[in-house]
């Protein structure tokens, strides 16, 4: 039986959801859709869908690396946006992140997100191989 592996980050909401930021089982690694929120809730670059990204997917590299993964090991993101035209600016974040790891990736706007200042959300699934 595969060990499962459940890490908070300890913001209000997993507690009010009940949700994990990540969870690992095996190989196996699920990182619960991301906003540009800091751990006291306050939204960071809230008019800047670049920053905001660049923001999450550091916070997204932060959790891979409580379950032993990195961002190597993604294998597909999925990108929420407010508005679709801030698609150049995510895209360019999503690109400095990944361009050598080339992830799937589904993009979806959406009509909102949990605050007016969140402009983007992003999940990732990943996969750790064991090298040997």
């Amino acid at each position: 039986m595969m060990q499962r592996r459940c890490v908070s980050s300890r913001t209000p909401w997993e507690e009010q959801n009940a949700y994990s930021r990540v969870v690992r089982v095996g190989p196996f690694v699920y990182v619960s859709g991301t906003t540009a929120s800091d751990a006291s809730g306050t939204i960071q670059s809230p008019n800047d869908a670049y920053e905001q990204t660049a923001y999450i997917l550091r916070k997204i590299e932060t959790a891979l690396q409580s379950v032993d993964a990195t961002l190597e090991h993604v294998v597909r993101t999925t990108v929420y946006v407010t508005n679709m035209e801030d698609f150049p600016h995510v895209s360019r974040a999503h690109k400095e992140f990944f361009d050598a790891i080339r992830p799937a990736n589904t993009l979806l706007e959406i009509s909102r997100l949990a605050t007016p200042e969140m402009l983007v959300e992003i999940a990732v699934d990943a996969v750790v191989h064991d090298e040997t």
